[in-house]
């Protein structure tokens, strides 16, 4: 791929979600994942949204979903369905880098978080590699 269709990728995928179509409004729970070895989108990785239910007794899975070709995943969290409480995210990373033919160190990543809010809107993102990850709470 050419450095220039590598960087507009880069740019779609870094720009506001609002401004690329790809969040349905309302959306108040966003992620997207970053394939930092390729520099690209992580495409079709499988994901988990689970939340922590019964005093903190059992997971509860919400949602199933993948990333799409933006490594976004739209919709995660529709309208009602956000409440005060305990989430996971948990990235199928192993399944993601086998597609790819690339060994990784990581079988998956759970990003458990708290939500205090919930009419505040929160972003999860990832950026992966196959021997590393980072988040953190997006804008």
């Amino acid at each position: 791929m050419s450095s220039v269709l590598r960087l507009r990728a880069l740019q779609r995928h870094l720009g506001s979600p609002e401004d690329s179509g790809m969040e349905p409004v309302g959306s108040l729970l966003t992620t997207h994942v970053l394939d930092t070895a390729s520099g690209l989108p992580a495409q079709g990785l499988c994901l988990h949204l689970s939340r922590l239910e019964g005093h903190g007794q059992q997971w509860t899975e919400l949602r199933k979903s993948y990333t799409d070709p933006d490594g976004r995943c739209p919709g995660l969290l529709p309208p009602g369905q956000m409440k005060a409480g305990t989430y996971k995210l948990f990235f199928d990373t192993e399944g993601y880098w086998k597609t790819k033919g690339q060994e990784s160190f990581y079988p998956y990543v759970e990003v458990v978080f708290t939500i205090t809010n919930e009419t505040h809107k929160f972003h999860v993102p990832l950026l992966l590699s196959p021997w590393s990850y980072t988040t953190y709470r997006g804008s």
